[in-house]
């Protein structure tokens, strides 16, 4: 093989191995879970993208006796610089985490590839049919590298299959590791913590209560799956810890059983049930088991703490462990709730009244409902492990936003930003925009995409946040594809002014849009930031 052959082939695989990386990088976006890459391949079109039909239309190009094969093979090399260009500078808001299992992943991708344009070589280019005897072993490579690029989702997802065994011989290997070492500190106190939403935010606040008094681990960022909270205990946790928080997140039944049947906590916390990741729960009655099997694995000693201001919450009814609820919109049959909230420009004044007649008073710098609520439950545990009402005090008023979450902030040019782009949902987004609607001066704009893994009643879960937005604020920038038609159907089902009714295919314009419009006194509401493998 002379040296102009190596070249081109040197191109095209690179290019190769950048689809390659494009496609584990959407695997993990999706959890490596086949069957949610699947939907997205799917839904996303990513199957059968113009990169994809491009590098078809060179694949025939390269067997063709249109030109010379050289001539080919220079315009199938150009064509993969110049998607390969096109790959590299885009920009991704989460990227591809370079995780032992993505190199592990990335590596069978390599090995299927070399292995496919070897036999393609020995069996076609040299005992084949006499039909492809014209084709030189370079021809037939360019062509397996042209074909692995326009099926290489196939050859990520048979990589995942293949390593299930090896995933499944590590993480049980993990597992017992932090199994171990939970068990060799039986005076831990475990909260757990789950919910729909709210369950990341509240376990903030909780470490920052309980922190007064305990020396407290929490699972950081979104560490909420079984493999993330066995890397918390495996790489985090400390002889002298004396609580951990361990936030479990769920997509299907038996999520939080299994994080519970590791970590055993005693205390846990339901935060919502609501409509998130219908689309793989399937109906209400599995979002409400599943995260219920959190109050479910306590020991007869345990507590359950459990938010009544939502309604699959309060018709659960609790038999095994002493339960304790809380609201704040919902007072009926609460033991806790949150009474005389004052929003000013500080943030919030509020009381926690106990059924008993307890009362506390606090003020935080947060704003909203949702984070009201999400700092009750906090202070309940806070309370049943006996920390001193000036302690509590002291601390929900030294907590800081947590960012994304109806985070506030003012720019120098007197624009209020408050960024709630973390996870949007049907109430965290009906309370985002009431905040934003109490902003006077200004106009009071809003970025959305709308919200996302609602099942069959996302259409209209997201015309009713249109319809929300259309009666209380002044600007609407809908961002992307993906909810468009139903966000705009809400929004115009209104009285809502239609030029200022803005509709971008990107965040970056809606950046650009902004810098047109903003004046200072404008507050902008971010809400929801859709990841990459939404389009």
């Amino acid at each position: 093989m002379n040296a102009f052959s190596i070249i081109i082939l040197v191109i095209c695989g690179i290019y190769m191995l950048l689809n390659f990386r494009h496609d584990i990088h959407m695997l993990q976006q999706n959890s490596y879970r086949i069957d949610r890459y699947w939907k997205w391949l799917n839904r996303s079109g990513d199957i059968a993208s113009v990169s994809r039909m491009v590098n078809v239309g060179v694949l025939f190009l390269l067997f063709s006796t249109l030109l010379m094969p050289a001539v080919n093979a220079i315009i199938a090399a150009a064509v993969c610089i110049i998607q390969a260009i096109i790959m590299l500078r885009k920009k991704f808001k989460k990227p591809l985490v370079y995780t032992p299992r993505v190199k592990r992943i990335y590596s069978v991708c390599c090995v299927f590839s070399i292995a496919f344009s070897l036999a393609v070589i020995l069996t076609v280019g040299k005992g084949g049919s006499d039909a492809f005897l014209y084709y030189s072993g370079g021809q037939l490579s360019l062509g397996s590298i042209l074909f692995l690029c326009i099926f290489s989702w196939a050859i990520a997802i048979l990589s995942v299959w293949v390593l299930k065994p090896v995933e499944a011989a590590i993480n049980a290997k993990y597992r017992n590791e932090a199994v171990s070492i939970l068990e060799s500190m039986p005076d831990l106190k475990i909260v757990g913590i789950t919910g729909s939403y709210g369950k990341t935010s509240t376990k903030h606040y909780l470490h920052r209560i309980l922190s007064e008094k305990y020396d407290v681990l929490m699972t950081p960022g979104s560490y909420n799956t079984p493999m993330g909270v066995i890397r918390t205990v495996r790489e985090m946790m400390k002889p002298y810890n004396e609580v951990f928080i361990c936030e479990m997140g769920a997509k299907q039944l038996g999520d939080i059983k299994e994080i519970c049947d590791m970590v055993h906590p005693q205390i846990g916390i339901v935060t919502a049930v609501g409509p998130m990741h219908l689309e793989s729960f399937k109906s209400m009655e599995n979002v409400q088991k599943t995260k219920f099997e959190l109050i479910d694995a306590l020991p007869s000693d345990g507590l359950g703490i459990i938010n009544n201001d939502f309604e699959w919450c309060a018709n659960r009814p609790v038999n095994n462990v002493k339960a304790l609820r809380y609201g704040v919109s919902s007072p009926e049959g609460c033991d806790f709730v949150a009474t005389d909230v004052k929003y000013s420009p500080d943030g919030t004044d509020f009381t926690v009244e106990g059924k008993d007649g307890s009362r506390l008073q606090l003020h935080t710098r947060l704003v909203g409902e949702c984070n009201i609520s999400n700092l009750v439950a906090a202070v309940i545990v806070a309370l049943q492990l006996g920390l001193k009402a000036e302690e509590i005090r002291r601390a929900v008023d030294s907590i800081d936003q947590v960012e994304h979450r109806l985070n506030v902030k003012r720019t120098p040019g007197g624009v209020t930003i408050i960024d709630d782009a973390f996870n949007s949902n049907p109430s965290g987004s009906r309370m985002a925009v009431d905040v934003l609607s109490q902003f006077k001066d200004g106009k009071r704009i809003i970025v959305t995409p709308g919200m996302i893994e609602l099942g069959s009643e996302q259409e209209n879960l997201n015309r009713e946040l249109g319809r929300q937005i259309g009666e209380k604020l002044d600007v609407a920038v809908i961002v992307g594809a993906y909810n468009r038609n139903a966000l705009v159907d809400g929004i115009r089902s209104t009285d809502f002014d239609e030029k200022n009714l803005h509709i971008v295919d990107s965040f970056a314009d809606s950046q650009t849009l902004l810098a047109k419009i903003l004046a200072p006194g404008d507050t902008v509401l971010y809400e929801n930031d859709l990841p990459d493998s939404f389009k």
